[in-house]
């Protein structure tokens, strides 16, 4: 008997943030699934968002909806959202009628609204992914609609009024991320393999007070002698940084941004960082020990709300970022790592990463589990259907 084709949309992106859990679990469904006859999963995305920029890496087809978000403060570009929304609805409406999936994966980013939305009107099953501990607009919305809901963080559910089934689950990371090689990573990014290395990040586009209280630290020579800085600078601001740098980044490494994170996590001690989920995700997998900077904008201060979890489990320490002004940022890194509560937050690790590590083959199978179910639930209902006719 021939196996019926299994379609997946998977509706998330604009940042890393929604689009790699997107990836890793659609990769590990993948595999689950290779001795099946046929397998078809697309992405739905748009041209402003990193999957447009991707495309060509995604692994998988990408269609486009144009919808943008909201800006918050006030712009007349706002009073374009209504037509734009109605737009990628009827966008979503044909791209579903035409591919006719069997579920839709929403893992948030402002383009998993529209295709949600509209799956859940046309009665196509619906699980979502939330990375954050505060969730978005998205996922508190049509959490009533879905079938499951996946968590990063066990303090979102408090936020989420639904009877779907809720999954905490961890937030996935793709297999590739926690093998990096060291000795690799050292020669790529001319590092001393013999010294301790701290990793600071600021996302794609730069933490522009993280780099601030750095650039502070070097001036005043607080690196000492055993120790140096994996940098990245962020694309923006990475020419200006280095220039002011100049001779104090002596025992630094800086770079703008780097697609191969597994070995610059490789290559690294302890890591300074924003607060957002999947790079807490990969930390965590990872075993690294962090300080956490938490951007204090973020929508419903989730930056904070994430970074408050990872502190009182014990595997990071955390810093506002208005302290930054009154402290030595190195100063403080190397103190942390010369401490018995580095120690700990390593002995802490280890002991979650293995559920960090192995969240996305959870959520791969439930989702396959899922449509399993939801199949046999209609072949019961249209035996049931046939009977009610032959009976009359």
């Amino acid at each position: 008997m021939t196996q019926r084709v299994i379609h997946i949309v998977f509706a998330g992106g604009g940042t890393g943030g929604h689009l790699f859990p997107a990836i890793a679990i659609a990769e590990r469904i993948r595999e689950l699934l290779a001795d099946r006859d046929g397998t078809e999963i697309i992405f739905v995305g748009t041209r402003r968002g990193l999957e447009y920029r991707m495309r060509d890496l995604l692994g998988f087809p990408l269609r486009l909806i144009n919808v943008r978000g909201l800006v918050r403060s006030f712009t007349l570009k706002n009073l374009l959202v209504p037509f734009v929304l109605v737009c990628a609805l009827l966008k979503a409406r044909s791209l579903l009628n035409e591919f006719k999936p069997d579920i839709v994966v929403g893992t948030g980013g402002y383009v998993s609204w529209p295709v949600l939305k509209m799956a859940v009107w046309k009665e196509i099953p619906t699980v979502l992914q939330e990375q954050n501990s505060f969730p978005g607009i998205t996922t508190r919305q049509l959490a009533s609609r879905a079938r499951r809901i996946y968590l990063g963080f066990t303090g979102a559910k408090e936020y989420l009024h639904t009877n779907a089934e809720i999954l905490v689950t961890g937030n996935p990371v793709r297999g590739t991320i926690f093998d990096g090689d060291r000795n690799a990573a050292c020669a790529e990014y001319n590092l001393d393999p013999s010294k301790k290395t701290i990793l600071v990040l600021g996302g794609s586009q730069g933490a522009r007070t993280i780099n601030q209280a750095v650039l502070k630290s070097l001036k005043n020579n607080s690196l000492p002698a055993g120790y140096q800085v994996l940098w990245q600078t962020g694309r923006r601001d990475h020419k200006d940084v280095a220039a002011r740098a100049g001779s104090k980044a002596s025992s630094c490494t800086l770079f703008p941004f780097a697609h191969n994170m597994r070995n610059v996590y490789a290559a690294s001690d302890l890591v300074v960082t924003r607060a957002g989920a999947l790079t807490l995700a990969e930390l965590t997998a990872c075993e690294l020990p962090s300080i956490l900077i938490p951007y204090p904008y973020a929508a419903g201060d989730h930056q904070r709300k994430n970074a408050r979890d990872i502190v009182n489990r014990g595997m990071a320490d955390m810093i506002d970022e208005g302290e930054l002004n009154s402290i030595d940022l190195l100063v403080k890194t190397v103190t942390l790592m010369e401490s018995e509560q580095f120690l700990k937050m390593k002995s802490q690790l280890a002991k979650e990463s293995k559920k960090s590590r192995s969240a996305v083959d959870v959520i791969a199978r439930d989702i396959i589990e899922l449509i399993m179910d939801i199949r046999r639930e209609a072949v019961e209902n249209n035996r049931g259907a046939d009977k009610t006719a032959n009976s009359g």
